[in-house]
């Protein structure tokens, strides 16, 4: 059962897009009107445009800049990954979430627009936020922040860049995850591994699923980084922060991946949220499940800022 407080007339319309591209393109359309919402008046939002290096293609990565207006000291850096199953979405549409986080802990949220694999599959998006992360990395002091709190987030298709981008990391050996916060991650292509949820609970079906890996994957679910959950080993990650509602299709491969994670040695918190959907804290936020998952995430977020550090490796002077 959903939390009855999260029924909303938005998720019952929601939930009825198609599984096609179609629905997935209507549901891009909501995310970008997200880009007419303003930001608190005490934060600066700035638009940096990180050039691609020619391995990974051309042109520039748009990248959203967020950060405190007045800023007392070095803050942590935070590169963000927007949702939308890698296919839809844009930074804007998380606004407001960043807001929250900053007002929690002040911060600074580095948030790439990422090529959306409906037009570039992968591992074009991966590799726009990999390098958005380095970028992150060479001009923390600059832009007020610190070298040694260099954190990874994200929600569902987001959450399972920064699960790969995380494993990119380790690797490479370029950079240094202080945390990472995979949030209801979307981390496994292969259909047996969802959850049997009610079909009329999921705002976020089998069926976008499918369609979503397709389009990202075209064929190669088995390369490096490609399926955070194919990862034969995950020791070593730098700690991980998660949440996840029970009527969610993520539900058995995030309680997975999460347990995976703490029966290697890295430090974890998550939560199962009972009666919470995918995006219920965005669908319906004043509901019951959704004000306790942000109480978590929050507190969660403030631990992990008083907590961990990881000096970088290759930082530029």
């Amino acid at each position: 059962m959903i939390d009855p407080t999260a029924d909303t007339k938005l998720f019952r319309l929601a939930r009825r897009l198609p599984d096609n591209r179609l629905g997935l393109g209507i549901m891009h359309l909501n995310n970008l009107a997200a880009k007419w919402g303003k930001l608190p008046e005490d934060l600066l939002v700035e638009t940096v445009y990180i050039p691609r290096p020619p391995e990974i293609g051309k042109g520039n990565i748009r990248t959203l800049v967020i950060k405190p207006r007045q800023m007392a000291g070095k803050l942590p850096i935070v590169v963000h990954f927007h949702g939308g199953g890698f296919a839809i979405g844009t930074p804007e549409q998380n606004y407001g979430r960043a807001a929250r986080y900053i007002a929690e802990r002040p911060a600074i949220f580095v948030m790439p627009d990422y090529r959306l694999s409906q037009r570039h599959p992968f591992p074009a998006g991966l590799d726009d936020c990999y390098e958005t992360l380095l970028w992150a990395r060479d001009v923390a002091e600059q832009i007020g922040g610190r070298s040694d709190q260099l954190f990874v987030m994200g929600e569902s298709g987001g959450g399972g860049l920064v699960a790969a981008v995380a494993q990119m990391a380790q690797d490479r050996g370029e950079v240094n995850i202080a945390c990472q916060f995979p949030i209801y991650g979307m981390f496994d292509d292969r259909p047996e591994n969802f959850t049997d949820c009610d079909p009329a609970n999921l705002l976020w079906s089998r069926g976008k699923n499918i369609l979503a890996w397709d389009m990202y994957l075209r064929g190669r679910a088995t390369a490096d980084c490609a399926v955070p959950a194919r990862r034969a080993s995950v020791a070593g990650q730098p700690p991980a922060v998660g949440f996840v509602g029970d009527q969610d299709l993520f539900l058995d491969e995030n309680i997975a991946y999460f347990e995976r994670l703490a029966a290697a040695g890295v430090p974890t918190t998550f939560k199962v949220f009972e009666g919470a959907y995918h995006g219920v804290e965005v669908i319906a936020p004043q509901s019951d499940s959704a004000q306790a998952m942000w109480a978590f995430s929050l507190k969660a977020f403030a631990d992990a800022v008083d907590t961990y550090t990881a000096a970088q490796p290759n930082a530029l002077p």
